[in-house]
């Protein structure tokens, strides 16, 4: 529970007090204090309209926060992606749910709204609130027009209640790129806002709201926003719903004046229903009724797909909300996975690691949800693996594939580009869009690929003879003349440019890894999974004796090359075996050796040693590796990674089937990390020395590791007890 003081200067909301809402299209970090600081619409890899997260000031916002001094609860509904915010202070007590709104499956005759639905509904007392909508379109460089009109959208009884209308002007930025013409920017975006007062209770009346605008230019807002002031008491409700506003053109009235209707003999109120039975159904009358539909059914939603899950383990809780939060993270048409709803959120508060989106999510992300039973998001209706299979389809000149793809179209160009007028989270600069590291060469992505499709045809999922020979073959090809040449890591960290074009070989070219990279483990695993998957379904096999040469030769370079005899450890790179990297924790997870292989447990141990101690775990939470010592490029600080965390829990529990100290050490670490999700249940990418969230939030790669690692322990655990 947080104090707040409404009359401070609002300053920036840890990383960690936010909760995520979403429609399968797009998502809204949703802050404890009532503010709706990050939301892209319409899909993920849209432009934003709100991004307070990034800048405080001008980022944009859409908050409802009380007047007078509250605490604050955060909850989702259970079993739930619908989020409630509670403000509390002795005078009363008000709630506010937020959602996007879904249909319940089964529900196909009615269109998909996107909405974003706000509800505020007084519990106990009297509550005074305040109510800020200040978009900021285009990452907030577009300005935009505000106009407050009459809302046809509304039941009769309010039919003289007003609307806010938003109107981007893109052509009118001054962030525009020197040069560029107006006929170069995006399209206009038009937003409304709307609310519907209630009275849930007798002798309540309903409630008086006004919206009227309001001027943020001294903060840097390129246009007027919207607020209202009220107040409301128990049994008093209001709905406040932003969404993109309809095309069309009309009021959806009859065209006609009571007073005429009256002249004329017709009854004005049966005039006006019969015209809104009219209307499209994409912008039906906002009705309470049909609030109170999109919130059962939203909610039905979620819950009707969680309950599918077959977990029976435990930490069933927490496994569960991983489960609800990745299922956020897919783009439902076509099937895409992004990395985190969030961008350029930073590594080191104050630093410059702030980017971040890739076709491997999509590999792992299907791979935890079909471990928990969820097969039709592999095998559904679209199938969620099109979008895995058209990406095998669709290759780069030389043959190979990119690593990360637009979400909603599946397009390759994703060039980086730096804000510069915005802070940045608490001052982190600079805030990125696009990723620099879209055409980098990580040749892991095929391991974790075919990894997923393997399982994936364990669960009935289709591997056609069309698929699989040419496309997959073809990637194998080139997987294999390329398995020696270096790549630039699973991490993705920055080259500089002038190295880029010179194809120089100086520290800043060579990355993390430097050459021949002992992350080929994954190669490793795209041929074993490969081979047996062109045996279980009958499938030509036509290199299949150039593929085992590759991998056992392979996997001779990297046990004497890698290794380090000294320190008994494998090493980040061939050259830099001295230099530990917590991506060898996955070993024994893509089964590349046994976990009680005497290489891999002293190397394991190495790692669990504190960095001052030579190791990489601090306080039972793991680095990458440790950035004095490798050059990536990059610089700055950062903090420990929850993916490497939960790599080193799921190690442990293997090596711990032979070694019983080591499971129990997986326990505590497990425990342990669980103490780091935030309020909600929902994980960033990295943990800070003091304990607080960085980078992005709800980072997807976090949450798939955790529900393997509880998956695996949890197994493991109940196997021990058995014996």
């Amino acid at each position: 529970m947080n104090l707040q003081n409404p009359g401070d200067e609002r300053d920036y909301v840890p990383i960690a007090d936010h909760g995520l809402i979403g429609n399968l299209r797009t998502a809204a970090l949703v802050s404890l204090d009532g503010s709706i600081e990050s939301y892209c619409v319409p899909n993920f890899d849209s432009p934003s309209i709100f991004a307070r997260i990034l800048d405080k000031d001008k980022g944009g916002h859409f908050s409802i926060t009380p007047t007078v001094p509250f605490s604050t609860k955060h909850n989702y509904l259970p079993s739930s992606n619908v989020l409630q915010t509670k403000f509390l202070n002795e005078k009363g007590v008000v709630s506010v749910t937020d959602f996007l709104p879904r249909l319940e499956d089964g529900e196909s005759t009615h269109p998909l709204l996107f909405w974003l639905i706000r509800r505020v509904e007084v519990v106990r007392g009297t509550v005074p609130l305040r109510v800020e909508c200040a978009p900021a379109f285009n990452y907030a460089r577009d300005p935009h027009a505000t106009q407050i009109v009459p809302d046809d959208t509304i039941p009769l009884q309010f039919s003289k209640q007003n609307k806010v209308v938003f109107t981007s002007r893109p052509a009118a930025s001054p962030y525009l790129a020197k040069g560029a013409s107006p006929q170069s920017t995006n399209n206009p975006l038009t937003l409304d806002l709307r609310f519907l007062p209630e009275s849930l209770l007798e002798n309540v009346p309903v409630p008086e709201v006004s919206l009227q605008t309001l001027n943020l230019s001294a903060k840097g807002h390129l246009g007027l926003a919207a607020q209202a002031e009220l107040t409301l008491v128990e049994g008093q409700r209001v709905t406040f719903v932003l969404r993109i506003a309809p095309e069309h053109k009309g009021d959806g009235g009859s065209g006609l004046d009571e007073e005429l209707a009256k002249l004329l003999g017709h009854d004005y109120q049966q005039l006006m229903a019969d015209a809104r039975k009219m209307r499209s159904k994409d912008d039906p009358v906002m009705t309470s009724e049909l609030l109170d539909h999109l919130f059962v059914s939203t909610n039905k939603y979620w819950n009707s797909w969680i309950r599918k899950s077959t977990y029976q383990g435990s930490w069933k809780e927490a496994v569960h909300r991983s489960a609800l939060a990745l299922k956020l993270l897919i783009y439902e048409p076509t099937g895409a996975i992004v990395a985190s709803p969030t961008f350029s959120l930073p590594e080191y508060i104050g630093g410059t690691r702030n980017w971040a989106s890739w076709i491997r999510d999509s590999s792992f992300t299907l791979y935890a949800l079909i471990r928990l039973g969820f097969t039709q998001e592999a095998n559904g209706i679209p199938p969620y693996m099109d979008f895995i299979f058209e990406r095998l389809k669709n290759k780069n000149p030389d043959g190979s594939l990119q690593i990360m793809l637009i979400v909603h179209e599946g397009g390759k160009d994703l060039e980086e580009i730096e804000l510069l007028h915005l802070d940045g989270h608490k001052g982190s600069k600079p805030v990125r869009i696009g990723n620099g590291a879209a055409d980098h060469v990580q040749l892991d992505i095929y391991g974790e690929l075919m990894d997923c499709i393997y399982l994936g045809q364990k669960c009935r999922l289709c591997v056609f003879y069309d698929l699989y020979f040419p496309t997959l073959n073809q990637h194998f090809v080139v997987v294999v003349a390329n398995c020696k040449k270096p790549d630039l890591s699973i991490w993705s960290v920055r080259v500089r440019q002038e190295c880029f074009e010179a194809k120089c070989q100086c520290p800043y070219r060579r990355e993390v890894r430097g050459k021949d990279r002992h992350f080929t483990v994954c190669i490793l695993t795209a041929t074993w999974k490969s081979l047996r998957l062109a045996d279980k379904r009958s499938l030509p096999c036509p290199n299949r004796l150039q593929w085992l040469a590759a991998r056992d030769d392979l996997y001779e370079e990297i046990m004497h090359k890698a290794w380090n005899k000294d320190m008994q450890v494998f090493g980040q790179s061939y050259e830099e075996t001295d230099v530990l990297d917590s991506s060898v924790l996955i070993m024994p997870l893509v089964f590349f050796m046994t976990p009680s292989d005497a290489r891999f447990v002293s190397t394991l141990k190495q790692i669990l040693k504190t960095p001052e101690r030579g190791g990489l775990t601090s306080n039972n939470l793991v680095y990458r590796y440790d950035v004095n010592k490798s050059d990536d490029g990059v610089g700055g600080e950062e903090g420990t990674f929850c993916l490497c965390t939960l790599w080193c829990v799921e190690a442990l529990t293997r090596a711990g089937e032979y070694e019983r100290p080591l499971l129990q050490r997986a326990v505590t670490m497990f425990e342990d990390f669980l103490l780091y999700l935030n309020h909600v249940g929902l994980c960033s990418e990295e943990i800070s020395e003091s304990g607080d969230a960085l980078g992005n939030a709800v980072q997807g790669f976090t949450h798939v590791t955790l529900i393997s690692a509880a998956y695996n322990l949890s197994r493991t655990l109940a196997n021990q007890r058995s014996v």
